[in-house]
């Protein structure tokens, strides 16, 4: 079903390229958008993992800098049957989280500063518990590979409107500016279309995978706080990358948040506690029996301490 998403979403945004290049510059504008929607999706299948942690600023992590997430993810991919990812941090005060990567033996999970200072043990593991479920159903191709080409299509539009056709060549101002404005917005339509039920199904995924569906649930409000208070300007430079990330990282101040990839956050919540119910889980059956010592890492910076949210200050347990 996942290799079908994938090829259904790649093929609308092909077709997305050749309606934008058609209305920017005709039957040759269609041919060279289409030529470089195919250069763009094949640059993404290699590369888009790198450009996701390179726009964010994430920093690779092992066990030397962050022994206690690196040791955690290894024993959740362990649980998962997963292969060890790259673990990466993001020095951003905002909790939030991502994973990347074309397939299982090439992927990445990222969490930010932020998270880590503002959740507790549990909740954490059930963040990244979610992102690897996201990996184990290779979602992370999906996520990938539609950000960088729902990105390069808003950019071929803007382009296309500030440098189009010369003298008669050129296409009406009107449709230019509204192909500008549109064109983004059907990409974020298409990854909107296909993202919603992959996020319902990483979570129970998750929850089963940590063994602690109420610790993910209670990561999800805590983190779609913080989000509701702290801005993330690398997302709202690169509104194409918020399918990426566990809840939502933009403010919605800008047009690109008309259209939420994610589903509610209280949707999710609701059903992570129906499956505590269906477990039998309760809160102290968390993924950790035992507190361990030891640094998160040495990522410094403003988003080290606590972390303030609707949920009020809470410091993360290396925080």
């Amino acid at each position: 079903m996942n290799t079908v998403k994938t090829g259904m979403l790649l093929a609308g945004l092909m077709a997305l390229f050749g309606v934008v290049g058609y209305f920017l510059g005709g039957g040759t504008g269609m041919m060279i958008a289409l030529g470089f929607g195919l250069a763009t999706n094949l640059f993404a299948y290699w590369n888009s993992d790198r450009l996701a942690l390179a726009a964010h600023h994430a920093v690779e992590v092992d066990e030397r800098t962050a022994p206690e997430l690196v040791h955690m993810v290894r024993d959740l991919a362990h649980r998962a049957g997963l292969p060890m990812p790259r673990v990466y941090l993001i020095d951003n005060p905002q909790p939030n989280a991502f994973a990347t990567g074309r397939n299982p033996e090439n992927a990445a999970v990222a969490a930010t500063t932020g998270l880590l200072n503002m959740l507790s043990r549990d909740e954490i593991a059930g963040v990244m518990a979610h992102e690897l479920a996201h990996i184990k159903n290779r979602d992370t191709l999906i996520m990938t590979v539609s950000a960088t080409v729902a990105g390069a299509i808003a950019t071929l539009a803007q382009f296309g409107f500030l440098f189009g056709g010369r003298g008669d060549e050129r296409p009406n101002p009107i449709v230019m500016l509204a192909t500008a404005l549109l064109a983004p917005i059907a990409a974020m339509i298409i990854q909107m279309a296909i993202s919603r039920s992959r996020e319902y199904d990483a979570d129970r995924m998750g929850a089963a995978i940590s063994g602690q569906p109420l610790a993910l649930a209670s990561a999800l409000a805590r983190i779609g706080g913080g989000v509701a208070h702290i801005p993330n300007p690398d997302a709202e430079r690169r509104p194409a990358t918020a399918s990426l990330f566990i809840i939502n990282p933009l403010s919605g101040q800008g047009v690109d948040n008309l259209f939420s990839t994610h589903p509610a956050t209280e949707n999710r919540i609701a059903a992570l506690h129906a499956l505590a119910q269906e477990m039998g889980s309760t809160p102290q059956s968390g993924f950790f029996q035992q507190s361990s010592s030891g640094p998160w890492g040495t990522l410094g910076g403003s988003s080290r301490g606590s972390v303030s949210g609707s949920t009020g200050t809470r410091r993360g347990p290396w925080g």
